[in-house]
């Protein structure tokens, strides 16, 4: 039996978990949420918990902590908080025999060999080489990356900042998407995050009232405008992504074409990234839209447009497909990866 700490830092909270590691079962033994603007720094955070949780004797004998920003040589900046952390200096005065930091999207690729029927839900069925490379691709905020492989046994994950790659449209709409995108957001040089994240699905409806007729019924335009106008975190800013979603979900037209061509440009993107990799031992989709767009994801609008790889089009359409949908994932894909540096230690 393992005693592991998991973390999962993110600039507006952080979880914190003991799990017990017994044969191949995970039982989260604990679990906390701190609002991480509330605190000078992750240390003190850590040293509180372990203060709070830990019994007399007890010993926890391997951490990971997922954090959001890129993670080189043990160490991570996190922008939103202005920390600097150091795993071997957490380790150290939090008194951990081992600590260690992951990107929390690549962190998710140390779970997904174990997740349950309960934390994932199939969107294509295929055939998985067990030994193969997989990949996990998630539109949130932006658009998060991440590949793993087996290397002498052992599951590897490598973060990627793939959602900064060129967006390349494949079809009319997407070329004047482009061409409006460029304009609207004062940029040269289009990102594939800029189409394919939650913010995507809102200018893809700003981009579509834009070209409508002046005629036509907009039912979101006060709420498209607002959206504009009012800079990302103001209190009166409406969620314009999500109200696009809800009228996409009642049959709204704008909204639902809305969401097919974002739904098209999103299944491209995972298509590709499952060619890059050759991820034959599967693709998973997760990030903050998964679970809210599970319909979507599981429609020919998204599979269609993932499987459309010519030469390679029979390759991704047997790839196995699945949404991750456990919003505890980060959790428990870094007890994953702190049961490894146990076992290992």
């Amino acid at each position: 039996m393992s005693l592991l700490l998991a973390g999962d830092l993110g600039g507006t909270k952080t979880l914190l978990a003991l799990y017990e590691s017994t044969g191949n079962q995970l039982n989260c033994l604990t679990q906390k949420r701190f609002g991480s603007a509330e605190w000078p720094h992750l240390l003190p955070m850590l040293q509180t918990f372990l203060g709070e949780q830990l019994k007399t004797g007890l010993r926890v004998d391997a951490a990971c902590i997922a954090v959001a920003g890129p993670v080189q040589h043990g160490k991570a900046t996190i922008t939103n908080l202005a920390w600097d952390l150091d795993q071997q200096e957490l380790a150290t005065s939090s008194g951990l025999a081992q600590l260690e930091l992951v990107n929390d999207f690549a962190v998710l690729v140390y779970g997904l060999p174990h997740l349950n029927s309960e934390q994932q839900v199939t969107i294509q069925v295929g055939s998985a080489d067990p030994n193969g490379p997989i990949a996990i691709i998630g539109a949130g905020t932006g658009l998060g990356m991440a590949r793993g492989f087996q290397h002498h046994g052992e599951l590897l994950s490598l973060a990627s900042e793939g959602g900064h790659r060129e967006f390349a449209p494949r079809n009319s709409d997407e070329i004047l998407l482009e061409g409006w995108l460029r304009k609207h957001l004062g940029v040269d040089r289009l990102s594939v995050e800029r189409v394919v994240s939650g913010t995507g699905l809102g200018l893809i409806y700003l981009w579509l009232e834009h070209c409508g007729a002046e005629e036509e019924h907009f039912p979101l335009s006060e709420a498209a405008k607002a959206w504009r106008d009012l800079p990302p975190g103001s209190p009166n800013r409406p969620d314009l992504p999500a109200l696009v979603a809800k009228q996409a979900a009642n049959g709204g037209p704008i909204a639902s074409r809305a969401q097919e061509i974002w739904l098209g440009a999103y299944g491209s993107a995972a298509g590709d990234l499952a060619v890059h990799e050759m991820a034959s031992g599967g693709l998973w989709v997760g990030g903050g839209t998964a679970n809210k767009q599970l319909d979507g994801l599981k429609s020919e609008a998204f599979l269609s447009a993932m499987a459309k790889k010519g030469r390679f089009s029979e390759f991704v359409g047997n790839l196995p497909v699945k949404a991750l949908v456990d919003s505890d994932a980060g959790l428990f894909s870094a007890a994953c990866r702190a049961r490894v540096l146990a076992e290992c230690a």
